[in-house]
């Protein structure tokens, strides 16, 4: 019998894919992307994960049991510690300070992709905050190991420590401790819940191609 994740990633392979062929990250891989492009990725990224981190505040509060609570909590620290001081210090080599990080005024796209997961955390049940939250972790894990496989991508000056981050074998433990977590917490579920919990999962997959695209084109607002 599949399990539940399987049929998470089978519903969002497509949209996944087309994030893998944006020049965004197939620049990246290759070592050519203009760096001001991923400065601009970093500032929105970084009030991104100010957002993301609450996802897991909300694991901890929705838990049914220590164990899970604790887990939940590891990564919110994560986040906040390590995520977030990778980013500060990717910025501080072209002189962004963390005063200007936290400052940055996020997207469009950003706040459509952050408001949403945490519309689903404050009303939705464990099951929903996990697939909402699920696509960023498991994407990214997933993108830096392809990274890590690449000719060469792991001696680019700029791009090397981000690769070997969301590569590592700590995070990687994260996002299956995370997977298995929706597993356990679809087992049983009817039809409709299980349902509602893809359309989470699509819909914050095709966000973070969209976060993808944002970075490259520099988004602002239009007014």
């Amino acid at each position: 019998m599949s399990k539940f994740s399987d049929r998470l990633y089978q519903a969002s392979r497509e949209v996944w894919q087309k994030s893998h062929e944006h020049p965004f990250l197939v620049e990246m891989r290759e070592g050519t992307l203009d760096p001001q492009r991923f400065i601009y990725y970093l500032k929105q990224d970084y009030v991104y994960l100010i957002d993301y981190a609450k996802l897991f505040a909300y694991g901890s509060i929705k838990a049914g049991d220590m164990a899970t609570m604790v887990k939940f909590a590891g990564l919110y620290h994560s986040t906040l510690h390590v995520e977030m001081e990778l980013h500060r210090q990717y910025a501080d080599r072209f002189g962004v300070t963390r005063e200007q990080l936290e400052g940055t005024q996020p997207a469009p796209s950003n706040i459509a992709y952050t408001k949403y997961m945490l519309d689903v955390a404050a009303n939705g049940s464990l099951a929903e905050v996990v697939a909402a939250l699920l696509p960023c972790m498991w994407s990214y894990r997933e993108i830096g190991v392809t990274f890590a496989e690449y000719p060469g991508a792991l001696e680019h000056p700029l791009y090397k420590e981000w690769i070997l981050m969301y590569s590592s074998e700590e995070f990687g433990e994260l996002t299956n401790w995370c997977i298995g977590l929706m597993d356990q917490l679809a087992a049983g579920l009817p039809e409709r819940e299980l349902a509602k919990l893809e359309e989470h999962f699509v819909i914050t997959s095709k966000m973070e191609y969209l976060f993808w695209d944002m970075a490259y084109r520099g988004e602002e607002w239009p007014v």
